[in-house]
């Protein structure tokens, strides 16, 4: 068996295709949804990233307030711009992007944009909606792997989930989202983590693996079982002197040797990553429908 490939970069170019429908329809109502973006410094994985979403507005009509800040802005100054973006009717959404130059507490400027425009979905407001089940915007990244999931005619109800890794960005609320009463939900979970004993005994037994560890060759093929779907959430550099950067991009998973043993597999590059940008535009689209009751 060879693994059908999940292609992450189709499943976002779908949903961008619609996001832009949805923009035009909302225009005509004379809404423009906008996304107000913050860099502080100049890491060049930030920067890049940072450009990607800047093009990624533009390319299906929102409004973009861009905002790249020099590695001294003192604290004040950055929350004096996130207090303006809250007050300014134009923005539905606001990106900071981590990590922020040592010196600025993040998590103060976290806490400091409103709930109701966090389309990171990472102020504490909305991690408690999302737990309770109620409307809030679903941290980015996690809520790519449930769409490319549903997408991609996964049955998640009824179906064991292993998640590989606990971290707050995509762990513990991809955990809470695939248990949710809801579409896209009813699954039994597992999370193991750094002191779980024999990881594999747990991911030998599930029908969806999702590695989110941030380590190469954590999932091996011999902790698959046969026609199993597993999703590579891990983005990791290895040394390569083939490439031109020195380096190339492998996940967490073994992808050569899992993919002649799973169902489906998403590959890295091209799997989940381009839908962490893709949700973070709908999350604005979203936030602009209920800034104004459409």
């Amino acid at each position: 068996m060879t693994a059908r490939i999940i292609d992450g970069k189709e499943i976002a170019r779908q949903i961008r295709t619609e996001l832009a429908e949805e923009v035009q329809r909302l225009k005509t109502l004379g809404v423009v949804p906008g996304l107000g973006v913050i860099l502080v410094g100049e890491d060049p994985a930030s920067r890049s990233y940072v450009m990607a979403k800047e093009k990624a507005c533009h390319e299906i009509g929102l409004y973009s307030d861009d905002n790249h800040l020099p590695a001294t802005t003192s604290q004040e100054e950055l929350l004096a711009l996130v207090r303006r973006m809250n007050a300014d009717p134009r923005i539905n959404g606001i990106l900071v992007q981590l990590p922020l130059p040592k010196g600025l507490d993040e998590s103060k400027v976290l806490l400091a944009i409103d709930p109701d425009k966090d389309v990171d979905g990472f102020h504490p407001l909305n991690v408690g909606r999302m737990v309770l089940g109620e409307k809030a915007f679903m941290p980015c990244t996690p809520h790519g792997v449930v769409q490319m999931l549903c997408r991609s005619g996964v049955v998640i109800d009824g179906a064991h989930a292993v998640i590989v890794g606990r971290s707050n960005i995509v762990g513990k609320p991809l955990a809470n989202m695939l248990m949710q009463k809801s579409p896209g939900g009813n699954a039994t979970v597992t999370v193991c983590h750094t002191r779980t004993r024999d990881i594999g005994r747990y991911t030998r037994e599930a029908d969806i693996v999702i590695a989110a560890a941030g380590r190469p060759n954590t999932i091996t093929a011999d902790m698959i079982r046969e026609g199993a779907v597993v999703i590579d959430v891990g983005v990791n550099r290895i040394e390569d002197a083939s490439r031109k950067q020195g380096f190339r991009l492998v996940g967490d998973v073994d992808f050569e040797a899992v993919k002649e043993k799973a169902g489906m597999i998403t590959p890295v590059p091209g799997g989940v990553g381009p839908m962490t940008i893709t949700m973070l535009l709908h999350n604005t689209v979203e936030s602009a429908r209920r800034a104004h009751n459409l």
